[in-house]
């Protein structure tokens, strides 16, 4: 990575956890994702949270008890998805595209030592 991506990357970085205090940045750097700083990544919360019944403040309460997180953690990581949804939703399809072929390829294994 060129220095200039680089500082470019730190800017925008730095920018949206200015704009979103408490959420931090991951990984390496061709695959960068928003979590929580004391927390799961931003995908993996409003993803879970999508596969929950109920209004959002009673998806976010069950969400709280079962991964022990304030539920204003969990708020924080739904304004954060709000505010760059596209990219939020491109991880959560990826996870689920990846899960996915994970299974099918459990299936094919026992389909095969069948």
């Amino acid at each position: 990575m060129s220095a200039t991506a680089l500082l470019e990357r730190l800017i925008t970085e730095g920018i949206r956890q200015l704009d979103h205090p408490g959420i931090t940045f991951r990984g390496p750097e061709n695959d960068r994702r928003a979590a929580l700083a004391a927390g799961p990544d931003v995908w993996e919360v409003v993803g879970r949270l999508s596969e929950l019944d109920g209004s959002a403040e009673h998806r976010i309460a069950l969400l709280a008890d079962e991964v022990e997180l304030h539920p204003r953690l969990i708020r924080l990581a739904v304004d954060y998805a709000a505010a760059y949804r596209d990219e939020i939703e491109e991880r959560i399809e990826s996870n689920r595209a990846a899960a996915t072929a994970a299974r099918q390829a459990v299936e094919n294994r026992q389909a095969l030592l069948a």
